[in-house]
């Protein structure tokens, strides 16, 4: 949805004195439970009241017998809000079917299409009750899966997506933008691998889901919304209310292109929206780009941000998962960065889906490392949820029975006798500032690691077979390593025995409890 809120306020103070230049449309439709028969409401369906029904900017409710009326402009997408104990109908795709364009002369070309036009005034929604639900909610949590062709549409498939298929206890996933890497061709292939976990999908538009042929951000997400529809928008669980933003504000002219923000017509939905719902519940809001900046980059609008957090400061429980970055992290918020609220504001930076770009050199399967440049492997996360606002949160790297959480780079050999000065390195994928990580040698004392902010060895060591290989290992090389915000390292004892010795490494995961990892290395006698 792109409405220019001053272009709408002009036109109606001249409503007060002269015949309006715009005259606004009325969507009408009911709200019924699914006949299972057909995408509308026949006058047999029994209609569901008090749903919210909103175009964007504002909410209205269906009446008694299901109906309701909102008022329409060109551009706009009207879509229900998902009442916490009813699910959506399902279109032909697989996705839920609770929006509808209103677009009546349809996009401006576009490369990929857009919108084609759609003028209908009529709009149903198909309920059905969720019947009785577990007590709480476990939901799949996505980031960039970005293929660039169908080859990574099948690396998505293999390495994500397949192994899940069958074997998860979920009821709802989300993918946090960049669903494809510019090539936006691509959403149907994409969208038919996702739609094979059978389960709600939720869609959050990133940079690369952008028109990039479009003349500015008014039509710069039209061909992302021609499949998955509304940029921003509600969804209501038992446990769990979902805000998806749209925080891609298209630049032209202005490298690279975007920045991180929001619209008016946003602001006016979330003052809509948040006042009707239920504060005991966890708050989750859905977005692509970081509202923390990385150090010495402008990537945010600082007022757009800072107005959200005045919307949201009295929220109790609140959570915030963005993607973009390709590596993962959480982050604080505090008074530093605008943040008001009674305690800490969590935000969770998810590792991509599709890791470093679907990059690096390819294992037995076929499938690239894909490793992050901070030395996450490539993965997804799991949301856990209470109904008293309390969750949990969990990365599982792409198809790893082991579900591993700790990667350990020591040498294999070191002098013994020699000066202390080498050591064991943990990268703990979901490790924080205040995570505790201690490591042992032999069964001797716990000793504390240190937090180190260096690239991760493992990841650099790949950097330099790349640079020494006489020919390429791959398509794309792995990247290069960047520091890591979640590594620790722990100096080993070179006084033991020759021959080899046990490394072992525990961590209090935040949510998980002790997770451990062993390697192992060995001492050698030498004379100079």
């Amino acid at each position: 949805m792109r409405t220019s809120t001053s272009k709408f306020c002009l036109l109606a103070v001249a409503g007060l004195f002269a015949t309006p230049l715009l005259h606004a449309a009325t969507m009408q439709g009911r709200v019924c439970l699914d006949p299972g028969t057909t995408a509308s409401c026949p006058t047999s369906a029994k209609g569901v009241a008090d749903v919210a029904i909103s175009n964007g900017r504002q909410i209205v409710r269906s009446d008694a017998d299901g109906r309701y009326s909102i008022e329409v402009e060109d551009g706009d997408t009207v879509f229900a809000i998902k009442p916490a104990a009813m699910a959506f109908a399902n279109r032909a795709n697989g996705l839920p079917r609770f929006w509808q364009h209103y677009v009546p002369n349809g996009s401006p070309k576009l490369k990929y299409g857009g919108i084609a036009p759609s003028s209908s005034l009529r709009f149903d929604v198909a309920l059905r009750p969720l019947g009785k639900v577990p007590g709480v909610l476990d939901m799949l949590v996505f980031g960039d899966p970005q293929p660039k062709s169908l080859k990574d549409v099948g690396y998505y498939d293999h390495d994500i997506v397949a192994p899940l298929v069958g074997h998860t206890n979920t009821r709802l996933g989300i993918s946090l933008g960049d669903i494809a890497n510019d090539d936006l061709s691509l959403y149907p292939a994409i969208n038919a691998v996702t739609t094979r976990l059978h389960q709600p999908w939720l869609h959050v538009p990133g940079n690369h889901d952008m028109d990039t042929d479009a003349a500015g951000d008014a039509h710069a997400l039209d061909s992302f919304r021609n499949v998955f529809g509304p940029d921003t928008y509600a969804w209501q669980e038992p446990q769990t209310n979902f805000i998806v933003l749209d925080d891609v504000v298209m630049t032209p002219g202005k490298a690279p292109g975007y920045i991180g923000g929001f619209r008016d017509d946003q602001f006016a939905f979330l003052e809509s929206v948040l006042p009707m719902l239920d504060r005991s519940r966890l708050l989750v809001l859905s977005m692509h780009i970081p509202l923390f900046e990385p150090a010495g980059k402008d990537t945010f609008r600082d007022a757009d941000r800072e107005r959200l957090f005045a919307l949201i400061k009295d929220f109790p429980h609140v959570l915030v998962l963005s993607a973009h970055l390709h590596a993962q992290q959480h982050w604080f918020h505090d008074a530093s960065t605008g943040w008001h609220g009674a305690q800490p504001l969590h935000e969770y930076n998810v590792g991509a889906a599709c890791g470093a770009f679907w990059s690096g050199v390819k294992d037995s399967a076929g499938i690239p490392a894909s490793t992050m440049s901070d030395g996450t492997p490539n993965g997804y996360a799991t949301l856990h949820v209470e109904a008293d606002g309390r969750y949990a949160l969990a990365y599982h790297p792409a198809r790893d029975p082991a579900d591993t959480q700790i990667g350990l780079h020591a040498p294999k050999v070191l002098r013994k006798g020699a000066y202390p000065a080498w050591g064991v390195y943990a990268n703990m994928w979901m490790g924080m500032a205040d995570t505790k990580i201690e490591y042992r040698v032999d069964n001797g004392p716990w000793k504390p690691m240190t937090r180190v902010t260096q690239p991760d060895p493992v990841l650099l060591a790949e950097n330099m077979r790349d640079d020494e290989a006489p020919r390429l290992r791959g398509y794309d090389r792995s990247p290069e390593a960047t520091p890591s915000p979640h590594l620790w390292r722990g100096a080993l004892p070179t006084d033991l025995a020759i021959g080899e010795h046990r490394i072992d490494v525990r961590a209090q995961d935040r949510w998980r409890g002790e997770v451990s990892a062993t390697t192992r290395y060995r001492l050698e006698d030498a004379k100079p």
